[in-house]
């Protein structure tokens, strides 16, 4: 059996002065809608700019997940651990393959995303520890320049990401996350069309001007899985998660983030915080199985910049 090679719709708008080529990607999960609706107004607040370059944009990297609305295509695979994909594969590692070969033709790369149905994430703007210094300052850069509260440095050696694909190919990438929830946050789809605006202007590709900047917390974590959100604070069993903290609280080494109870409230399992440092994102749906992640954690407690 052939397959025929993945599309997705993508628009570039191209410059008569010569610049680099920055893309934009949204909808690599298929509940994740405030970026979609960011790169759509991307498109219509650019579109009648002139520009030095080039810069592609794709509001829904993943269609058969948003179709059937939720993360992932019928397959069940996550788009987000599946790159470089395979043209021969199934639908999503057709569909990562497809992505992958857009994000090596880039100069360079921000991806969009949210916390999905499932997560409540502050606003922050991240990017991989690249072994290349040249390449980590730059990413460094973009994320300041995306000018979200959080910048977040986290392990250059987690696989099937869009950011892998890039870190592979020598691509300058950010990726960012705000919000989530399964809702529709104004504030989150305003900040992202800022925030890419902000780097197409870092990298003089639009005139716009600069905002004051709004980082707070500028951390890099090189430890081992230090942005694998999808396994921090694991559910002890199944049951209720009832948290006990806020977004952006400070937390302490031990202090319970939540409970998670079973049908009667007659279990109690506390959730401890593994760490010091500022609650980053919190499972939003009640419900959940033994070992689903409850939330996770910034290893830092106060404004400034930290190193792991």
């Amino acid at each position: 059996m052939t397959h025929e090679p993945t599309t997705f719709a993508i628009r570039s708008l191209a410059g008569e002065q010569d610049g680099p080529h920055l893309l934009v990607t949204a909808g690599v999960h298929g509940d994740e809608c405030e970026p979609m609706e960011a790169v759509r107004r991307l498109y219509h607040r650019l579109a009648p700019e002139p520009l030095r370059g080039r810069i592609t944009l794709a509001p829904i990297v993943n269609e058969p997940a948003f179709r059937l609305r939720q993360r992932t295509a019928e397959d069940g695979l996550d788009l987000a651990r599946t790159c470089p994909g395979r043209d021969d594969g199934s639908t999503t590692e057709r569909i990562a393959a497809a992505l992958s070969r857009l994000i090596r033709s880039a100069d360079y790369y921000i991806d969009l995303h949210t916390g999905g149905a499932l997560f409540d994430i502050s606003p922050l703007a991240g990017y991989v520890l690249h072994a290349d210094a040249a390449v980590l300052d730059r990413q460094r850069q973009m994320a300041e320049a995306f000018n979200l509260p959080i910048v977040w440095g986290t392990s250059g050696r987690l696989e099937g990401r869009s950011l892998s694909v890039a870190r592979d190919a020598g691509v300058p990438a950010i990726y960012a996350e705000y919000g989530g929830g399964g809702g529709w946050n104004d504030g989150a789809i305003a900040a992202y069309a800022a925030g890419c605006l902000n780097v197409a202007r870092w990298l003089n590709i639009v005139d716009h001007p600069n905002d004051a900047s709004h980082v707070q917390y500028f951390v890099e974590d090189n430890r081992d899985q230090s942005g694998h959100l999808q396994i921090q604070h694991p559910a002890p069993a199944e049951g209720v998660f009832e948290p006990k903290v806020s977004l952006g609280q400070v937390v302490r080494y031990g202090q319970p983030l939540g409970v998670v109870t079973d049908i009667w409230g007659e279990r109690v399992l506390e959730v401890p915080a593994a760490e010091d440092g500022l609650v980053l994102f919190l499972r939003v749906p009640p419900p959940v199985a033994a070992g689903d992640s409850l939330g996770g954690i910034l290893p830092i407690s106060q404004p400034g910049r930290a190193a792991l």
